[in-house]
C-alpha cells in the first residue's frame, strides 16, 4: 500500500474520537485527513484497525475508484457520528433508535470469526472481521463506534476550549478538569493569550 505521508491526530483517547478528528479546524482553518481511500486505509492502519499487509492486500483486490467511494461515505459517517455523539454527550437517555439502526446496519457488513491467539502475554480471544467489499471497511469504523456508546461516559466527551480548536477527546484525568486537546499547543496558546489579556489591563 502506497502510504500517504499524513499525521494523523491521536488525542483523542478512542478510536472512534480520533475518527472524528479526521477533520478539523484548527485557527479556522478546515483540514480534511480522509481525502481518499488511501487516506482512508492509512488512518485504519494507524488506528490499529486494519493490519498494513491486509490494507495493501485490500488496495490491490478493490481498486482505487472504490476505495475512494469508501471514504466518501466515512466522510458522511463521521459528521453523522460527530452529531450524534455530541447529542448523546448532552443528553445520554436520548431517544436514539434511529442512530442505533443505521450503526447496526453498518456492523452488518463484514462477517467476524473468533479464534485464540498465542501471544508473549499469554492465550487471548481475537476477533476478525472479513472485509467482502471495500464498503465494508466502514463496519471497522462502526464496531468502534458501537464499543464507544456502549461502553464510555458520555460526561467524559469534550471538545477542546482551544480558541478556534473543534478537535475532540475523552477527558481520563484524574481531577476532570482537562480542557485542551494538547496542553503544548491549545493549552500554551491559551496561556499566552490570557497573559497578554493581562498585560493590556493593566
Amino acid at each position: 500500500m502506497t502510504t500517504p505521508e499524513t499525521t494523523f491526530l491521536r488525542v483523542g483517547d478512542h478510536p472512534a474520537i480520533d475518527f472524528l478528528n479526521t477533520a478539523y479546524e484548527p485557527q479556522g482553518v478546515a483540514i480534511e485527513l480522509l481525502d481518499g481511500g488511501q487516506e482512508f486505509l492509512a488512518w485504519l492502519v494507524d488506528a490499529g484497525l486494519l493490519a498494513q499487509s491486509a490494507a495493501r492486500t485490500l488496495e490491490r483486490r478493490f481498486g482505487r475508484a472504490a476505495l475512494d467511494h469508501a471514504a466518501d461515505e466515512a466522510r458522511r459517517v463521521r459528521e453523522w457520528a460527530r452529531a450524534w455523539l455530541c447529542r448523546w454527550r448532552d443528553a445520554p437517555r436520548g431517544d436514539y433508535a434511529k442512530e442505533i439502526a443505521r450503526l447496526n446496519s453498518l456492523l452488518t457488513r463484514t462477517s467476524a470469526s473468533r479464534k485464540v491467539v498465542v501471544s508473549k502475554d499469554g492465550l487471548h480471544l481475537a476477533q476478525h472481521s472479513a472485509i467482502e467489499s471495500a464498503d465494508a471497511l466502514i463496519a471497522l469504523v462502526a464496531e468502534q463506534i458501537a464499543a464507544f456508546v456502549t461502553s464510555e461516559n458520555p460526561a467524559l466527551l469534550k471538545s477542546c476550549a482551544g480558541p478556534g480548536c473543534t478537535v475532540w477527546f475523552l477527558d481520563r484525568s484524574r481531577t476532570g478538569r482537562r480542557r485542551f486537546c494538547s496542553t503544548t499547543i491549545c493549552g500554551n496558546r491559551a496561556k499566552v493569550a490570557a497573559f497578554r489579556q493581562r498585560q493590556r489591563a493593566r
